[in-house]
């Protein structure tokens, strides 16, 4: 028998350089927690339309409990072909340009698996998501970080992309609307960006996960622009905005060369997405939208509220203008945000991620979710109001 600390040899260097999520690691702290108010995981609070569960349970009575095609099934990508067309005038050949995956999660993984050689530079505007550091790392990538600035409203500026590309430079991973900062870009923003892109040929892979979760303005998709499509592979799914997260079901999109690659991974891997999800992701393309537009309108609420008070308790927020996140300065306490996440969560019983974990600019700040009822998000507030005022600095 090998021990513990024996059978750690035979782990690969890369995994045990992975550091574990930093948002999973509050939200285990925050699993035990009682009376704790929850704003650290990105999860919307909503239970998935009765239509839609309805739908799901029906396909169960009726045994559809097959592998669908490796692809997904046509019929939902014909459905994702439709609804992009109307929704972000992205134009998608279902057969060839679309594929289901586990989650939008795994459509990242492939993504980057199929782009990637060893050494190559991606690119990865931070503050960013956890996830894409160590999937590049594990996938024998290098990671670029390109600062996006507070006082850029942490917008991707061509300043600061140039600044960061090299002669190595592959790939560039973005993702608005925007985890942790809930940033987007508009099409003035997008149209420098997109000539750099062009004149250093770079392939890009765009995580839209967010991207029915816009404020005031339209998600603009950078394939929609003229030569990106054929560089760009769109990745999105419907755990955030159609309040899916546990049925695992996402989908990318892009040139049919880039798919096929990403299929010939999924299939050895995956298989396919679970069978039931499609039926459901289907039902939510077809009936679904108009919850989906109520859930919306909810979340935006919550933000105006959850925003104001951030500001007024003394924790300067940007306004959020996509996705479900506040990003707060958390400057004026004098803490980090690893102290100050703790702290709030071992004192207050508020739950928030510190800003640290998303990378080279994040730290001095905090994700919060407002992905939570108005009476959660108001006791939060009051909380995080009284912590402030009665904590000392350290």
């Amino acid at each position: 028998m090998f021990s513990e600390e024996g059978t750690g040899r035979f782990l690969s260097s890369r995994v045990r350089d992975i550091r574990p999520s930093g948002i999973r690691a509050f939200f285990d702290l925050n699993a035990a927690g009682g009376d704790t108010i929850a704003l650290g995981v990105g999860e919307p609070d909503f239970v998935t339309p009765e239509k839609v569960r309805e739908a799901c349970i029906q396909a169960l009575r009726e045994g559809q409990t097959q592998y669908t095609s490796n692809a997904g099934s046509m019929e939902l990508r014909e459905e994702l072909s439709a609804y992009l067309a109307d929704s972000f005038t992205l134009s998608y050949d279902p057969e060839q340009e679309i594929i289901v995956t586990v989650g939008s999660s795994e459509a990242v993984d492939l993504a980057l698996r199929a782009v990637i050689n060893r050494g190559d530079e991606v690119l990865i505007p931070a503050p960013s998501y956890v996830a894409y550091e160590p999937i590049t790392h594990l996938h024998g990538g290098k990671i670029m970080e390109v600062a996006a600035a507070a006082q850029e409203q942490f917008k991707l500026t061509p300043q600061a992309l140039q600044a960061a590309i090299t002669p190595q430079s592959k790939a560039l991973m973005i993702n608005y609307p925007c985890n942790p900062t809930g940033t987007i870009m508009t099409e003035q923003d997008w149209l420098p960006i997109v000539e750099l892109i062009i004149k250093h040929n770079l392939v890009v892979i765009s995580d839209e996960v967010y991207a029915e979760l816009t404020y005031g303005s339209k998600h603009v998709s950078i394939a929609s622009f003229p030569g990106m499509k054929e560089r760009t592979i769109v990745i999105s799914g419907f755990s955030k905005a159609f309040a899916m997260t546990g049925w695992r079901v996402g989908y990318a999109c892009g040139p049919r060369e880039l798919i096929a690659g990403m299929l010939k991974i999924h299939q050895y891997t995956a298989m396919c997405a679970p069978t039931l999800a499609q039926i459901a992701a289907i039902e939510s393309l077809r009936h679904g939208l108009a919850a989906k537009d109520e859930m919306m309108a909810s979340y935006n609420e919550r933000r105006k509220l959850f925003v104001a008070g951030l500001n007024a308790i003394g924790l300067t927020c940007h306004e959020p203008e996509g996705a479900f996140y506040a990003f707060p300065s958390i400057a004026s306490t004098g803490m980090s945000s690893q102290q100050f996440a703790l702290r709030l969560l071992e004192e207050a019983k508020v739950a928030v991620v510190p800003g640290h974990v998303f990378g080279s600019g994040g730290e001095g700040f905090i994700r919060c979710s407002y992905a939570a009822s108005l009476i959660n998000l108001e006791k939060g507030l009051e909380r995080m109001g009284r912590f402030i005022r009665t904590t000392q600095p350290i």
